[in-house]
């Protein structure tokens, strides 16, 4: 194997959002609520959980959007964009619209 091919297998792709959107990890499916009852697989759920992976840079210069990576957030789903990245994640990209909450550890 040449030292380019080496070089060309080792290049990790990433995905950046661009405009007004984050890219987000959806946590888990729950399928047990906190009381016990478990949920049908088919259930609709309007707003899910997840994790900023990355932010666009429009976003993250802009002051009125307090969202940075790693941040835990709640979002509808609606408009997200599933991305075909690996196979064990569920990555979105998200307008910023469709952020609802971030969820803050109080001090």
């Amino acid at each position: 194997m040449s030292e380019r091919t080496k070089r060309q297998k080792t290049k990790l792709e990433t995905v950046e959002p661009l405009g007004k959107r984050v890219l987000i990890r959806k946590d888990d499916d729950k399928k047990v609520t906190k009381g016990g009852i478990e949920l049908p697989d088919s259930i609709e759920i309007p707003t899910i959980t997840g994790r900023i992976v990355a932010v666009s840079a429009q976003v993250e210069n802009d002051e009125d959007f307090p969202l940075r990576q790693y941040d835990r957030v709640l979002f509808n789903p609606q408009h997200a964009i599933p991305v075909e990245f690996e196979a064990d994640n569920c990555l979105y990209v998200v307008p910023i619209e469709d952020v609802v909450a971030v969820f803050r550890v109080n001090k």
